[in-house]
């Protein structure tokens, strides 16, 4: 009897080959943006982007409380099918994927609240992480006029993030707030300052593998070899999923970044189609994470089949 958890599974595996089985479609009729690429270094940026999942999983992992800890696959699956999502699904929809594939963990499962206060942490982690990342784009990056306002909005939003992960832990000893359950549950729950930084440094790798990621992805489309352009392109193409009062969704992200490559002197065409090729790569990684995924807990469902006597 298929229940309602591997029916869930097998959802997010169906929901992820479709949504790539569309887009590679619909670059079949408009043109496909890594039809002139170098392929080997497509490879080398795809195996880069699927280092940064992983190391972004690895930093989620530490955010919650050791008996309660994801695997580390369930947390890079959960990151990859929001990504997939994200093509189709406006607004912050994409949380509510990550919650739920999460939610299916096969080893470990957290409380709802563990989770969601785990991704406001995570959020506020990415703020922290482009931090650095947006004030070396300021420095080398020859932008202008609001790109530049933008980068810094991000860079100082990521300074008063951290703050805000730190203080957490001591918020149900704050004194008027000591009698609100909600305080007591997220100084609970909430990781410690250790395990913050130990999530930090994991979620800054995956930002500086993903820049990785896309400076190689530049140098496999003959946009040239700067990493500074990187750089910049990962800041503004992030900026709207890590502040909150920015949309969410692959489109914007692709046209953030787009728009960063224009402002550099790179033609429009090629910096929409060089938007999207990231994009694509993003989501293709992520989407592989999500069948590994689906593949470990179909492992896991025939292995505790009974076995035929013959």
């Amino acid at each position: 009897m298929i229940t309602l958890k591997r029916l869930l599974n097998i959802l997010f595996v169906l929901v992820a080959v479709a949504v790539s089985v569309l887009v590679v479609r619909h670059f079949e009729h408009t043109g496909w943006p890594l039809l002139r690429a170098n392929y080997w270094l497509v490879g080398l940026a795809a195996v880069v982007m699927l280092a940064a999942y992983a190391a972004k999983a690895w930093g989620w992992q530490h955010l919650f409380r050791d008996g309660q800890r994801p695997a580390v696959l369930t947390l890079a699956a959960a990151g990859g099918a929001a990504s997939v999502g994200g093509i189709a699904l406006p607004g912050r929809c994409d949380e509510v994927i990550r919650v739920a594939v999460v939610r299916r963990c096969r080893r470990r499962r957290a409380s709802l609240g563990a989770v969601a206060l785990s991704l406001f942490l995570l959020g506020l982690l990415d703020s922290a992480a482009l931090s650095p990342l947006a004030s070396v784009a300021l420095g080398v990056a020859h932008l202008g006029g609001w790109l530049e306002v933008g980068l810094v909005i991000v860079a100082v939003a990521g300074v008063l993030a951290a703050a805000v992960v730190l203080a957490l832990p001591r918020l149900s000893r704050v004194p008027f707030l000591t009698r609100f359950r909600f305080a007591g549950f997220v100084g609970d729950n909430a990781a410690a300052p250790r395990e913050a930084v130990w999530a930090w440094v994991g979620v800054a790798t995956s930002w500086v593998l993903r820049t990785l990621a896309v400076f190689v992805l530049l140098a496999a489309l003959g946009l040239g070899h700067d990493f500074a352009l990187a750089l910049a392109f990962v800041c503004a193409a992030s900026a709207s999923a890590v502040l909150p009062v920015a949309p969410a969704g692959a489109a914007v992200q692709a046209g953030a970044g787009a728009a960063i490559l224009v402002a550099s002197g790179v033609h429009a065409e090629d910096a929409v189609a060089f938007g999207i090729a990231a994009q694509g790569l993003l989501m293709a990684a992520g989407a592989a994470f999500v069948l590994a995924l689906g593949a470990w807990h179909a492992q896991g469902a025939l292995s505790r089949l009974p076995r035929s006597s013959f």
